[in-house]
């Protein structure tokens, strides 16, 4: 080999997880190298799975969605807010008025928190801790507005089937817009820097890209679709709750005057500016929140026993902190239900990871990895043993077994 021609990196394969500094949950990673590039990468979660919905599946709905705050540390009400969509629409319960503004309210301010949580994470990846312990600092003003609510920072337990267990009253309004009104003068800030930040913007853009097809053929949701451009929501897409009263839009990267990348930067961009959206949706929830009971059965006997009777099923959807949030419930006549499956969201974008990677630096893998808000504990939701060897299955064995499963539920 003549003086000066470059020699050729053996590949190699970097394991990382599923404990390790640069993941805030268990999962593992395989990279295969050639230098500092990522040429090929894997993950493998599973690493959380508690069996939650086995335990769900022998206790009533109202015992079960004091389990689905459980779920998730972070975005707790989302679980019981979509698990009580689904009862309500097999028990056929209309949920008064009063009570979807102020779920909506309380997801609105799940939302905040949740983004900036993540903002902070985000940062603190980058190395910017400074950065961190600010965003941390402004989301407890979120945090304490929660538990003035609802008596608890985490695990709410504010949801009920057929309403809420708490009211918001007009006594209360001062200290919440107090709290809007801070962080409306505090989003100026935070977009200042986060995105006019040199450093941030070399490490973050053209980063982690995910094209628009990418990002729609593997179905991704949340903020890591809208920062690939793909204008999804369920809150505007399939109106529910108190949302089909307001006039909201998916936040995309344009919105702050940029084009589309779909890299780790316009995903701050959407998170950033979804969190002044959910300002002015708290807002005008308590302008036009109407008057009326919070329940539609306040007596909880009465509720259980018009769950009990209930048979048919239904899939509960909302459009969480990190994007759609579904479970599906079937009840049989019986007191616990039949099936109760969840499909958190960071379920349906997990596999977005392998494009972002892959042909990016090993130094961006934290930060890439981050840069989708990932909750294992919410996505490992199913633990199959399997008797035979047989270790792959095809789409067709997949429709088989959920044909076969849907048949023994029916009981055909």
């Amino acid at each position: 080999m003549s003086e000066g021609t470059p020699t050729k990196k053996a590949p190699y394969v970097v394991p990382i997880g599923p404990i390790h500094p640069a993941l805030k949950e268990p999962v593992q990673f395989l990279f295969d190298m050639e230098g500092e590039v990522v040429k090929k990468a894997d993950f493998a979660p599973g690493q959380a799975h508690r069996g939650i919905e086995w335990m769900g599946m022998r206790r009533n709905p109202i015992q079960i969605i004091h389990m689905t705050d459980r779920i998730c540390g972070i975005c707790g009400v989302t679980h019981s807010f979509a698990f009580a969509r689904a009862i309500e629409q097999i028990v056929d319960i209309e949920v008064p008025a009063h009570a979807e503004y102020i779920r909506v309210i309380i997801a609105e301010f799940e939302r905040i928190q949740s983004h900036l949580l993540w903002a902070g994470v985000a940062a603190h990846e980058l190395g910017f801790d400074t950065l961190f312990y600010l965003a941390w600092r402004v989301r407890e003003e979120a945090m304490d507005v929660i538990e003035y609510i609802t008596g608890n920072r985490v695990n709410y337990g504010l949801i009920q089937v057929g309403g809420v267990r708490r009211d918001i009253t007009p006594e209360q309004h001062p200290t919440i817009q107090k709290c809007l009104d801070g962080y409306r003068d505090l989003l100026g800030k935070m977009l200042n820097l986060f995105l006019k930040d040199t450093t941030i913007a070399i490490r973050c853009k053209d980063c982690g890209l995910l094209s628009f097809e990418e990002a729609r053929n593997l179905c991704t949701v949340g903020p890591t679709a809208r920062a690939s451009g793909v204008p999804k929501d369920v809150r505007v897409d399939y109106p529910y709750s108190a949302y089909g009263d307001l006039d909201i839009s998916p936040i995309l990267p344009t919105a702050y005057g940029g084009d589309i990348n779909g890299d780790v930067y316009d995903r701050i961009v959407v998170r950033l500016l979804e969190v002044a959206q959910s300002v002015e949706i708290i807002e005008t929830c308590l302008k036009e929140m109407p008057e009326g009971p919070i329940l539609w059965e306040p007596k909880l006997p009465k509720l259980l026993s018009a769950c009990k009777k209930a048979q048919g099923e239904a899939v509960g959807r909302h459009e969480a902190p990190r994007g759609e949030c579904l479970h599906y419930v079937a009840m049989d006549g019986h007191e616990a239900p039949a099936m109760w499956k969840v499909k958190a969201s960071s379920y349906s974008n997990l596999h977005s990871w392998i494009p972002m990677l892959e042909g990016e630096q090993l130094a961006d893998v934290p930060i890439i990895v981050a840069s989708i808000d990932p909750c294992l504990s919410c996505t490992d939701r199913v633990a199959v043993i399997r008797g035979a060897k047989r270790d792959l299955m095809t789409k067709e064995d997949l429709h088989q077994l959920s044909v076969e499963k849907t048949r023994r539920i029916q009981g055909c």
